[in-house]
């Protein structure tokens, strides 16, 4: 039997518990040392429901990225924002009209469309303005995230050590109880973390590298704990719906090869084996016709000093993209990680399906080289009854896909 190893992609959800907790935190109704002592327990908790579902490379479950309402799609991003120093909280708007006047060029407008913006929301205004549609978990043209909004005033610097730190005594404590030794830990990358104002750096490439060199203070207290690193990356296919009008292929490409060049830099002399990265398309509940297709973006994907790929595989936008790995050559010991069950539906998978999509990987580039996972995270996207029979049917479904493979 060929063995085929399962992982996830980080967000999972959330007992009422902590989202409770966090929201008591936030409004100064709880201390920090409770609220710790819950978080611990809710990491503990989290860590050993994977091991029991089966789940090999396990996750802390992004618990200490703080939400606190079930439905949060941010906040894989938006915890940066308490651990960067030089930002200022502004309107949205004023932060976008700053921005613009630095003359950045029409690549500028990525960091700075509010969703009603984008391409996809336009094509489908009507479904997003409905309440009703079940599409988006917010009104088409609402700035995202809080009504105030970060921009870079001064020097970028990281300020977030504590709460790395804490994030990271979490986790080992909660790997330790449960009999584990290693996990994987997520963390932004530099394309994502500038998507917001810049009124200080002068170029787009000079407020990247600063991202980079802040964020990677968190890189490494990741890797220095013995734990595997995770970078998150949605920019990297996100950003070519935010761009409006629509640019062409190698404009987006030169444009997207720059945040990778940022993100090396920030892993430069870093350990390679240790460090997975991870991108996808948003995939909100909506549609998701303007999505650029992996195939322009997939060697860019591999330019990046990680040896692991996570991308989504199971979205009925994108599961036909397997057919890319056709064409593109995956580098020697690396290793794909697609996504073979959805965040961006409810339906749970059938085992037999999710075999079917490994299955196709491990044809093209060897079962060896495949790992099973999900497209997204799933915390706040989808309950969490749903969320966890996913995984269930990820685990199951990689065995029969092993069995197979013989």
């Amino acid at each position: 039997m060929t063995r085929i190893p399962t992982t996830q992609t980080g967000s999972l959800p959330r007992p009422d518990s902590l989202i409770a907790a966090n929201r008591s935190l936030r409004k100064g109704e709880l201390d920090a040392a409770t609220h710790g002592a819950r978080l611990q327990s809710a990491v503990n908790e989290v860590v050993q429901r994977q091991r029991d579902i089966g789940v090999d490379v396990v996750g802390d479950g992004e618990y200490g990225k703080a939400m606190s309402q079930k439905v949060d799609y941010g906040a894989w991003w938006s915890y940066s924002f308490q651990r960067l120093g030089g930002l200022a909280l502004g309107s949205f708007d004023l932060m976008r009209d700053r921005a613009r006047a630095k003359g950045a060029g029409v690549h500028q407008n990525v960091a700075l469309a509010s969703f009603g913006e984008r391409r996809d929301w336009q094509l489908f205004a009507d479904a997003y303005g409905d309440p009703n549609a079940g599409v988006a978990p917010r009104a088409a043209g609402a700035a995202p995230g809080p009504a105030l909004f970060p921009t870079c005033t001064g020097e970028l610097t990281y300020t977030g050590h504590e709460a790395i730190a804490a994030d990271i005594a979490h986790f080992k404590a909660a790997l330790a109880q449960n009999g584990l030794s290693s996990g994987f830990m997520t963390s932004i990358a530099p394309g994502s973390c500038s998507r917001i104002g810049n009124a200080y750096y002068d170029t787009d490439e000079a407020f990247l590298y600063a991202c980079a060199d802040a964020m990677r203070a968190e890189y490494t207290a990741i890797l220095d704990a013995g734990l595997i690193l995770q970078i998150d990356d949605p920019s990297i296919a996100e950003n070519w719906d935010m761009i409006v009008p629509e640019p062409s292929i190698d404009d987006y490409r030169g444009f997207t090869r720059l945040r990778i060049d940022a993100l090396n830099h920030a892993l430069r002399g870093l350990p390679e084996d240790r460090v997975r990265f991870h991108l996808c398309w948003g995939s909100w509940h909506g549609p998701h016709v303007t999505d650029i297709p992996l195939e322009h973006i997939a060697d860019l994907m591999l330019r990046v000093n990680a040896s692991a790929y996570l991308f989504e595989a199971g979205n009925a936008r994108h599961e036909h993209e397997w057919r890319v790995w056709e064409r593109v050559k995956l580098p020697d010991g690396k290793t794909l990680v697609p996504g073979v069950v959805s965040h961006a539906t409810n339906v749970v998978e059938h085992p037999e399906l999710v075999a079917d999509r490994i299955e196709r990987f491990a044809r093209l580039v060897g079962a060896e080289n495949v790992m099973a996972g999900t497209d997204c995270g799933l915390g706040g996207r989808v309950h969490p009854q749903i969320a966890w029979a996913k995984l269930e049917a990820l685990v199951e479904g990689a065995a029969l896909a092993g069995k197979r493979l013989g």
